[in-house]
């Protein structure tokens, strides 16, 4: 599981990606909040910005059912797959032997 996750965060962070199955509302909430924690100005008057849309339990629950489906998809993808049987002969690669 540890290393699934490192290659994960080496991917994104090389390739400048952010994670596909994010839910943005969630993550702008959490951004906000570490913001604050760290001392940025609170922001007043009427304009609502970019973590409100975490108050909005509708899109809420949109979100975390396309988290949940493609949970489903990867649980399902996971499933089905089969490791590939180890190369014998000639031509495999011999590990810990020298010539």
């Amino acid at each position: 599981m540890a290393r699934k996750l490192t290659v994960l965060c080496w991917h994104l962070l090389t390739r400048g990606e952010d994670y596909l199955w994010a839910r943005p509302a969630l993550v702008a909430n959490k951004t906000r909040a570490i913001q604050l924690q760290a001392g940025h100005p609170q922001q007043k008057g009427n304009r609502r910005g970019p973590a409100y849309t975490y108050n909005i339990k509708a899109l809420r629950d949109r979100e975390m059912s396309i988290a949940t489906q493609a949970e489903r998809s990867y649980e399902r993808f996971m499933s089905q797959w089969k490791a590939r049987r180890s190369k014998t002969g000639a031509r495999a690669p011999q590990f810990g032997k020298t010539k």
